[in-house]
């Protein structure tokens, strides 16, 4: 066995590591690929912003002005998913409260599943690798146990050198885990706000609509 204090490079390491570190190797590049895949889809080719758009078609329906702001967001390109959202609930004001509700809810439903799309896969990544990593270091104790035993000259650096290779898969595991679920949490922290903002944006735009309807009827 090498010697523990010697200069150790990752591909060493790897083979250090034995077979767990095939699956683990596998895992670790799903993970990375999720994530920038992720990174891309939520920020890069969708944009998330609903404040400034909803606070723009209150402004239209203040004026009793729908048509334009359905034009308003129907001028937004696709990436801009609360405009697209809220459009159409507009698109359906004339259908009555229900519809527009069950059309700017499903809507935000098909959006949002595109933007989760990969979730529960960088999940059970976060899961597997360390249970991996933790099936390693046990099979590693046991051949590192095995061989103090079979030696004729047990001594310190020996045990802590077999030890010491068992516990690489361990750590690989946990490296991968963390990059997983710290990606998952955060991508889930910016969808919950979009779907939170878009929300309370669509209530508002059903209420300013009804209430624009109801002033209508009293004239």
């Amino acid at each position: 066995m090498q010697n523990v204090q010697q200069t150790i490079n990752l591909l060493e390491y790897f083979k250090l590591g034995g077979w767990a570190m095939w699956p683990l190797l596998l895992f670790s590049i799903m993970t990375l690929s999720l994530i920038i895949e992720r990174f891309i889809a939520i920020f890069i080719l969708n944009n998330l912003g609903v404040s400034a758009i909803y606070e723009k078609v209150i402004e239209f329906l203040n004026k009793k002005d729908i048509k334009g702001a359905i034009k308003y967001c129907s001028d937004f390109k696709k990436k801009y998913i609360g405009a697209q959202v809220l459009l159409s609930g507009l698109k359906m004001s004339k259908l009555g409260e229900h519809r527009m509700e069950k059309a700017i809810e499903a809507e935000a439903v098909d959006n949002i599943n595109k933007l989760e799309r990969g979730f529960n896969l960088l999940v059970a990544l976060g899961s597997l690798a360390p249970i991996t990593g933790f099936l390693g270091t046990v099979t590693g104790m046991i051949n590192a146990f095995t061989s103090i035993a079979n030696a004729s000259d047990v001594n310190a650096q020996l045990v802590a050198s077999g030890i010491y290779e068992a516990l690489i898969t361990t750590v690989y595991g946990l490296i991968i885990a963390i990059f997983a679920i710290s990606a998952y949490y955060l991508y889930s922290y910016f969808i919950e706000k979009f779907s939170a903002d878009i929300e309370q944006s669509g209530t508002s735009v059903i209420n300013s609509i009804l209430f624009m309807d109801s002033m209508e009827n009293i004239k």
